[in-house]
């Protein structure tokens, strides 16, 4: 079977993918849900434990760490270190984002997509209790939203816009600086999670001007379950302050006055309680790592990759669900059963994951062609498990 030939000349994994002890052993193509763990970051967890073991205690190193991440987002996103709150997860920033907001005017619209990841809706519906309404934009049967069905949603009434780079369920990607500008016009204010296309796909959020942008480390920025971040463009969210809070979110963190709340100026007062230590190292080396290699470069090399992918998808009759022209780092195959397909190519060695009864594969810096031609080949042998055009 032929996968045909776009791709085939890319050469980025050759100077990392023996950084990635996995791939000796497996085909990994799962960079959505965990990216693969590098010798920097196992390395990094070394050095945790060894600090634990010299000194026990170690918060002066702790503290310096998180703010390390800090500066190291702050670069990745194009951000000042001051705009960015480090936290356990995208889901605690988010909601310390929707503490800060008033529900209980005019304006108490939030304006989101059916493309989200739970953490969205369920969070911005809780506020319904606080007086929010929550209005939902659908996408088109190609998993794609026109800009003009965002124009017939955001009015005079929206406080907020939430919308997502790229949808977890399919790879689509949103067209998102229209919509922020759009949201601007009428005074809103916008988040955007970027948490399937952060480290896979170069962002400057002083070119997309949002107002608030999440995320987390795990996937394509090579880290572990733990840090996640939001970004608060200091010059339009000054004024919000978040009545979910922490230690952490702080002006001076060692103050530990319980007889007042004196929150950070900065965008620290998003963050919370003790962070996850571990996890700060495994952030730091895998930022870092992915910062080396190059986002633009590996956006490049995995478009590459999803060209050939796509057709020898389409060579064996299966139906790609994730759009052609916008998409992020994944594509989204559909299936009879889901959970049936990821078992069966597990078996063969291939690791993928599957939402909404589709296989997602999504490779990174580290797969090449050989991956792709194999999880092509698991496909063939499985395509009984596949939803096939004929």
């Amino acid at each position: 079977m032929s996968a045909g030939t776009a791709g085939s000349t890319l050469t980025l994994p050759d100077d990392v993918r023996s950084r990635f002890p996995v791939l000796r052993n497996l085909v990994y193509l799962n960079s959505c849900s965990q990216g693969a763990l590098s010798d920097a970051v196992r390395s990094a967890y070394d050095e945790y434990l060894g600090s634990m073991e010299r000194e026990g205690s170690s918060w002066d190193h702790w503290i310096e760490r998180q703010d390390r991440v800090r500066g190291l987002l702050a670069d990745l996103l194009g951000a000042q270190a001051s705009e960015v709150a480090v936290t356990t997860s995208s889901s605690a920033g988010i909601a310390a984002l929707a503490s800060a907001l008033d529900f209980s005017g005019e304006r108490n619209r939030v304006v989101t997509t059916d493309l989200e990841f739970p953490t969205i809706g369920q969070i911005w519906h809780a506020q319904e209790r606080r007086g929010a309404e929550v209005v939902h934009v659908g996408s088109d049967s190609d998993n794609t939203i026109p800009l003009d069905r965002f124009a017939e949603a955001i009015d005079d009434r929206t406080l907020i816009v939430s919308i997502t780079q790229v949808c977890y369920r399919n790879g689509a990607l949103l067209d998102l600086k229209p919509v922020v500008e759009l949201a601007h016009s009428r005074g809103a204010l916008v988040l955007v999670d970027t948490y399937q296309g952060v480290g896979a796909i170069p962002l400057d959020v002083r070119d997309l001007g949002a107002d608030f942008v999440s995320g987390g480390c795990l996937k394509y920025l090579l880290g572990s379950p733990g840090v996640g971040f939001l970004y608060a463009r200091a010059d339009t969210t000054a004024a919000l302050v978040p009545t979910s809070t922490g230690w952490f979110g702080a002006r001076d963190i060692w103050a530990m006055n319980i007889h007042s709340y004196d929150p950070a100026t900065d965008a620290r007062r998003f963050e919370s309680g003790t962070p996850p230590v571990p996890s700060l190292y495994a952030a730091a080396a895998g930022i870092e790592l992915m910062l080396e290699i190059g986002i633009g470069r590996t956006r490049a090399h995995v478009e590459g990759l999803l060209t050939r992918l796509r057709s020898g998808v389409e060579e064996i009759g299966g139906i790609v669900v994730t759009p052609e022209r916008l998409h992020g780092p994944m594509l989204a195959v559909a299936t009879t059963d889901e959970h049936a397909c990821v078992a069966a190519l597990e078996k063969d060695g291939v690791v993928v994951s599957s939402r909404d009864g589709n296989v997602r594969i999504s490779p990174h810096c580290y797969n090449d062609t050989t991956d792709i031609d194999a999880v092509l080949a698991a496909l063939h042998t499985h395509r009984h498990l596949l939803r096939t055009t004929h």
